[in-house]
């Protein structure tokens, strides 16, 4: 068994498991859904339940590129009682992106193979700033057990994109899904599904399959649904 936090994967998607609503960065799940009747009608309850997840919060770097955080960086910026995990190469997240987090979180953990990542200079200003390098490629097996051993991270909610979400799931790093699914069906070949990465190529790749538990089901208002599951990793 590792000795890792417990996690919880928490996501928004359609019925037919998209966590987006096209193919290019512009369109974003939070800002569409928000505009389509029938569906906006309902999406704060999806909000609602996050504010009931964990106080740490992993995301990637293009999320918070998504969400805005580049442009955030003015004027007087709410501090919270959230630790951020932002896993980070490119870099998506900018000076002022960075700093932005910074004035936002509890503590701020920047994860990144990238030696010139803009954290490195307002990591000396700030000091929540905590920058986890790794040279060539991120181990996140050992990642997540330094969360836990150097950290003291015991329960982390995991709200990254399917790329991400593949590797964790694979490495079963994951504990538990917790997906609200809005009543829409989006389509497309290219849109981000909630798990992405690789393909299985072969029966021998089945193993990489995760059966899960259902540990809640619950019909929400205005045609949503929130399910949970537990991940059946062993």
């Amino acid at each position: 068994m590792l000795d890792i936090p417990k996690t919880t994967l928490f996501l928004i998607e359609s019925l037919d498991g998209k966590i987006t609503t096209g193919d290019v960065d512009s369109l974003d799940v939070d800002k569409d859904f928000a505009q389509i009747p029938g569906i906006k009608e309902g999406l704060y309850q999806y909000y609602d339940i996050e504010k009931t997840t964990d106080l740490v919060s992993l995301n990637s770097g293009r999320v918070m590129e998504k969400v805005g955080a580049n442009s955030k960086n003015t004027g007087y910026v709410s501090k919270t009682d959230i630790d951020y995990i932002v896993i980070d190469n490119r870099p998506h997240l900018t000076l002022d992106g960075t700093e932005y987090m910074a004035k936002k979180s509890k503590a701020l953990y920047l994860v990144t193979t990238n030696k010139n990542h803009p954290a490195y200079g307002p990591s000396q200003k700030y000091s929540n700033i905590k920058i986890i390098y790794y040279e060539k490629e991120i181990d996140f097996t050992n990642l997540f057990t330094r969360f836990k051993k150097e950290f003291g991270i015991n329960n982390m909610t995991i709200q990254t994109g399917g790329t991400l979400n593949a590797v964790f799931l694979r490495l079963g790093l994951i504990d538990t899904v917790s997906i609200v699914i809005a009543p829409s069906l989006v389509g497309g070949s290219k849109t981000q599904s909630s798990i992405g990465g690789e393909s299985i190529h072969s029966e021998k790749d089945l193993q990489n399959i995760r059966p899960l538990k259902l540990v809640k089901n619950e019909t929400l208002k205005n045609n949503y649904i929130h399910l949970v599951y537990k991940v059946l990793n062993s």
